[in-house]
């Protein structure tokens, strides 16, 4: 994957990667599998400020840029978590910050996340949506200082 490739273009790439599997319990496989390739965050982003309120597992997002993209990295305690941010930093990471923060996301439906998902999980995940658009719109100069609110 490149800088270049769009949301839209990394969305399709994990919509097929997802059509791959028939049965659900695959799919959470795969999704822990993509947790175990996150780097983790700096030591100095592991404090509450920086983890993603609304989900029931600890989720420490780290925002960032590198020239005019913004960047992701991210951690969490529980297999399924770190999976699903792991997937949305696989997604949004390195993408303008403009078009983080106006992505449908479409991809979470077609892919079946948010109807196979626990409702907690399904809060978790929509929280950290909001975080990652909230961060980016605040580095594009559209949203408040530090992209903390709501």
């Amino acid at each position: 994957m490149t800088a270049i490739d769009t949301i839209s273009q990394r969305e399709a790439e994990v919509v097929e990667e997802f059509a791959l599997f028939d049965e659900w319990l695959d799919k959470y496989e795969h999704i822990i599998e993509l947790g175990k390739s996150l780097s983790g965050v700096d030591p100095e982003f592991r404090t509450d400020h920086w983890k993603v309120k609304g989900c029931q597992s600890q989720v420490w997002l780290q925002p960032g840029t590198e020239g005019d993209l913004v960047v992701f990295k991210a951690d969490s305690d529980a297999a399924i978590t770190k999976g699903l941010v792991a997937l949305m930093v696989r997604v949004l990471s390195g993408q303008p910050a403009e078009a983080i923060a106006r992505a449908p996301l479409g991809f979470l439906e077609s892919i079946g996340l948010r109807e196979h998902l626990s409702p907690t999980r399904a809060n978790g995940l929509a929280s950290m949506v909001k975080q990652m658009k909230l961060y980016a719109a605040a580095m594009s100069g559209r949203g408040n200082e530090g992209g903390q609110d709501g």
